[in-house]
């Protein structure tokens, strides 16, 4: 399982996804460009001395970060599963593979219609009518953590 980051808004966030791969001992891919100077600096409260401990692969582009899938490079050939608001498809009734990539989009905006129709599935996590979104951080984590408990992985991490 791995996790991919499509462009940033906010550096809070990112550290704290950062966080969450280290203790869950999943790699995780920020794609460019973010939308704060990306570093240790901008995430450091957040991420705190976890960035030492996670594996943290950052990718010029959306493009960059595509052109190793299926050519056995990083980000690899999983599945590319996508978090948004835009499908009907309930994170718990989908079944992960364990190199599926869990991919988020912006939190300002998602992802675009072209990265929206290049992944391979789409989940969304059920809210109440008339909200928009849950929070990117929490979003990932709630749906992780279902594929982490179906692909048997977190007696893996310890």
């Amino acid at each position: 399982m791995q996790m991919a980051l499509y462009q940033p808004d906010i550096p809070q966030n990112t550290g704290t996804l950062i966080r969450l791969s280290a203790c869950l001992s999943v790699p995780l891919h920020v794609i460019e460009p973010c939308g704060f100077p990306f570093g240790p600096q901008s995430v450091k409260r957040a991420a705190m001395d976890y960035l030492d401990h996670v594996r943290l692969t950052t990718h010029l582009s959306w493009d960059h970060f595509i052109s190793g899938r299926g050519a056995g490079q990083s980000p690899g050939p999983g599945r590319l599963v996508l978090l948004t608001t835009k499908t009907d498809h309930i994170y718990t009734d989908f079944t992960y593979q364990p190199d599926d990539i869990l991919l988020l989009g912006r939190e300002s905006a998602g992802v675009p219609d072209d990265v929206h129709d290049y992944a391979d599935a789409a989940v969304t996590i059920p809210m109440r009518s008339g909200m928009r979104s849950l929070n990117v951080a929490m979003a990932a984590a709630m749906v992780l953590g279902e594929a982490l408990r179906q692909t048997e992985a977190f007696s893996s991490n310890a």
